[in-house]
């Protein structure tokens, strides 16, 4: 179904989920219904089998339903937070390919996206999920294209990071169901100056407060974090910043207190241990992956950083 016929939505809820993620996708829904006067959105809070689902915080949603016996949808989304991968066991994908098989939307909120690509109904898709896990899953699923935005929407499938991208995705299916004027009216009711497009990149992982205002800088951080496995240059890092190498250079010392070469690393070591700690991959196929073509410089370099070994921090 077209995003914009969107009207009944069910949350799938697994353990440790985000609340404010979830909350974030069902309060616009809730105040779009007051504003007009009309029912025009329903909601409703799923489990597998039921069961209310303890959040991340420890609280729970309800009434819950069970997903099998949930009443009619036009769209259901998987609410994941901490250590999806625990929660994504074959009963999970099973129930998720027959949602897909039977035509229903499917959308993902916060680590959700995880369980999505699990079951296999992402793949050839534009998919958004928490910069947290981003490196990690871009590795276990090459198929699927993983955007750092904010919220991706690709046909049937609407993907979305945690925290509050969902307010702003769900705004946007509201105003292209009733306009822009009704998200308007929303916005201004949570005291919001805008709502963000999909397109809009997740705050940047690394030094967002440092580069704000400075745009040579934040184009230069942005390619250094696209382009961890295959590193460009410093000549021609500074070249697509825009600015000589000579000025890339103070900028990084003046805002970011190192060189670019340090802070590369950096980015590079932080990507490894996010693999370690969330893939099972090789620990030569880290290396790769991290921009480095030597086992023995990798192993050394992030020895020097956390104190362990990359096999240590497998352990």
């Amino acid at each position: 179904m077209p995003p914009a016929y969107l009207g009944r939505f069910g949350f799938l809820t697994l353990p440790n989920y985000s609340m404010i993620a979830c909350a974030n996708a069902i309060e616009p829904l809730r105040m779009a219904n007051r504003l007009t006067g009309r029912p025009d959105y329903e909601w409703r809070i799923l489990s597998l089998d039921g069961q209310p689902i303890s959040a991340s915080n420890g609280l729970t949603l309800g009434p819950t339903a069970a997903l099998e016996a949930r009443e009619p949808l036009d769209a259901i989304f998987v609410c994941g937070g901490v250590d999806v991968r625990l929660s994504v066991g074959r009963p999970l994908k099973a129930a998720l390919r027959r949602l897909a098989r039977g035509g229903m939307t499917l959308g993902a909120l916060c680590t959700g996206t995880f369980a999505l690509a699990e079951a296999g109904l992402l793949n050839g898709r534009r998919c958004a999920v928490h910069w947290e896990d981003l490196d990690a899953i871009r590795e276990e699923f090459p198929d699927i294209e993983f955007v750092q935005d904010l919220y991706a929407i690709d046909g049937d499938r609407l993907t979305c990071t945690g925290g509050v991208a969902p307010l702003d995705m769900m705004l946007h299916l509201i105003g292209a169901r009733f306009g822009r004027d009704l998200a308007g009216r929303i916005s201004q009711q949570f005291i919001l100056d805008r709502s963000r497009a999909g397109e809009e990149r997740q705050p940047s992982r690394a030094a967002a407060e440092a580069v704000a205002g400075h745009p040579a800088l934040a184009r230069a951080v942005r390619l250094m974090e696209e382009r961890i496995e295959d590193p460009l240059p410093a000549a021609r890092l500074a070249e697509f910043a825009g600015v000589s190498a000579r000025q890339l250079e103070r900028l990084f010392k003046e805002r970011l207190g190192q060189t670019p070469g340090a802070f590369a690393l950096s980015l590079r070591l932080d990507r490894a241990r996010a693999l370690l700690r969330q893939t099972a991959l090789p620990i030569t196929d880290v290396a790769l992956a991290s921009g480095f073509n030597s086992p023995t410089h990798f192993s050394s370099a992030y020895r020097r950083r956390f104190g362990r070994s990359p096999r240590a921090e497998r352990s």
